[in-house]
């Protein structure tokens, strides 16, 4: 019997399509457009929560951009995404 792969891919905290807000953790179908901060919308805050499950995310926040990890999700740099 030959081995099988049975290696799955996790998406990341912010793959698409999110199921929960990355700024209030709130499932995307209950969320509101003004639940999401002032802060976030101009694009001066990271994101707190993972989009896959909702997990609140460790950040750090450098002068160059910022870092969040999830738990479950894996990790994301703001310079993969070319923000700041």
């Amino acid at each position: 019997m030959a081995p099988t792969n049975t290696e799955v891919t996790v998406p990341g905290p912010l793959a698409q399509p999110h199921r929960f807000g990355v700024y209030t953790g709130i499932a995307i179908e209950s969320q509101s457009a003004d639940a999401i901060p002032a802060t976030a919308k101009l694009g001066l805050e990271p994101p707190r929560f993972c989009g896959q499950c909702g997990r609140r995310m460790v950040v750090q926040v450098r002068p160059d951009g910022w870092r969040a990890r999830c738990s479950r999700h894996g990790d994301i740099d703001s310079v993969e995404l070319y923000q700041r």
